[in-house]
């Protein structure tokens, strides 16, 4: 299979890359300019402007062999009474590609090829409309990451939520098992401190007969104590 004269094959064939090259050359000359990838652009240039400068000739052998590779007779009919006339006193050079970016599916570079106008080209609005593409897709990736920040942070939300609830649910069992456990030794504490008080209180009224018997044995003392001096007055 023999090499492109320009930059690498596009397609799947020389077939292919015919079919492929005449197509965007067509929609060149019908529009003006294209957006495309930066290795077709560059692949289309050549093709476009020999094309052009068979364009210019506009004689008949010129046209035949520019219908071979274009079969849309208006894209003809365009090349050969207006874009021809317009570069008859110029020699070549009769494109412009302008970078545009990076395509976000496959991460290719994009750019804009265009015939340039007659007089002064119109190269500022190519940039500009390149710029507004550029600020729109970092407009559309910021929001995207915006959103995948809110998302993230409702995810963390939820999660600290959900943290919080186990803690509770963790820590309730233990609280009442430490009311239960209070109430247990309180408990223990009353039923120990009885069998306290009864004792005194069985020891209290075992002392109160003796209190008695002591206060009855009193009196008696008191009486032998008078019958004591009686004695000794009769000696």
């Amino acid at each position: 299979m023999p090499k492109p004269s320009k930059g690498p094959r596009l397609g799947s064939g020389p077939a292919h890359e015919r079919l492929l090259l005449g197509t965007l050359a067509t929609q060149l000359i019908k529009h003006g300019k294209v957006e495309t990838t930066l290795v077709r652009a560059k692949r289309l240039r050549p093709y476009v402007e020999k094309l052009i400068t068979a364009g210019k000739k506009g004689d008949l052998p010129a046209r035949r062999r520019v219908m071979k590779v274009i079969t849309e007779k208006g894209a003809v009919h365009t090349l050969f009474t207006e874009i021809g006339p317009r570069f008859a006193q110029r020699n070549g050079g009769y494109t412009r590609i302008t970078k545009i970016g990076i395509r976000k599916g496959d991460a290719a570079d994009m750019a804009i090829i265009e015939i340039l106008a007659e007089g002064t080209p119109d190269k500022k609005k190519v940039l500009s409309q390149a710029e507004a593409i550029a600020k729109r897709a970092a407009k559309a990736e910021s929001s995207k990451k915006a959103a995948a920040a809110r998302v993230a942070d409702r995810i963390a939300a939820r999660g600290k939520i959900a943290d919080r609830i186990a803690s509770r649910a963790s820590s309730a069992p233990v609280k009442k098992s430490a009311k239960k456990a209070d109430a247990e030794v309180a408990a223990e504490g009353v039923e120990e401190s009885a069998p306290v008080k009864k004792t005194a209180k069985k020891a209290a009224a075992k002392k109160a007969p003796a209190k008695k018997a002591a206060a009855k044995k009193a009196p008696a003392k008191k009486a032998a104590a008078k019958k004591a001096p009686a004695k000794k007055s009769a000696k």
